[in-house]
């Protein structure tokens, strides 16, 4: 039996094993970044523990969408959807806990990260983005968005690692990770525009996928320590 013959027959196996454990590395770093932000109040850790929230609603949803799929089309679409929007939104979060020091003044305090002024025009963008893309049918929104977002991260993270790496190791993971993640919202274009979603090029992102969460992880458990 082929290698692409394995990975097709099995499919749904794979999708709901990777989802897991991104479920289970974005729910660690939510438990340990809160934690850390009910000690500290940093806004930004704040921001950030936010994007894992998104990360791992987003995978959850991405398994059932997998399970409800095999039965209805329009459950298909609507999961479909629901998973790009709260994608777009983790990416928006990851983004914003980089530059919310120039949008929020320091005595701008909000009860709800996840629902306020600011934050409520991300909502705006990542729902129109999936809407687009449910109405022409594409991920190519979605992607362009994120490599967009992705790109601007990479750039701020690596400036703050020139001017404060010394001082905040932790910068140093931030921009290594954003790379990954820029590589992997990159390639899941080419793949699709080119390759007509190949799963076994669809499996290799994946992986970096996951170097790109277990770098957070990682990150995130020797700053908190």
């Amino acid at each position: 039996m082929s290698l692409y013959s394995l990975i097709v027959e099995n499919k749904f196996i794979l999708e709901a094993f990777y989802a897991l454990i991104i479920c289970s590395i974005c729910m660690l770093i939510v438990l340990k970044t809160d934690k850390f932000y009910k000690l500290s109040l940093h806004r930004g850790i704040r921001y950030f523990r936010n994007a894992f929230f998104f990360y791992g609603v987003a995978f959850a949803v991405r398994y059932l969408f997998g399970i409800f799929s095999d039965f209805s089309l329009h459950y298909a679409f609507v999961f479909g959807m629901m998973f790009e929007y709260f994608l777009i939104m983790a990416g928006f979060f990851l983004l914003y806990s980089l530059i919310y020091r120039k949008i929020e003044s320091p005595t701008e305090y909000y009860k709800s990260s996840l629902l306020n002024p600011k934050i409520f025009v991300f909502h705006i963008m990542a729902l129109m983005i999936s809407v687009f893309g449910y109405l022409w049918q594409t991920y190519s929104f979605m992607f362009f968005s994120q490599i967009a977002v992705f790109f601007c991260a990479m750039i701020i993270s690596l400036v703050n690692h020139k001017r404060y790496g010394k001082q905040r190791k932790f910068l140093k993971f931030y921009f290594i990770a954003m790379f990954f993640g820029l590589a992997a919202w990159t390639l899941n274009l080419l793949v699709a525009l080119l390759f007509n979603w190949n799963p076994a090029l669809l499996i290799n992102i994946g992986m970096i996928n996951v170097i790109f969460f277990l770098l957070f992880l990682y990150g995130v458990i020797k700053f908190t320590k």
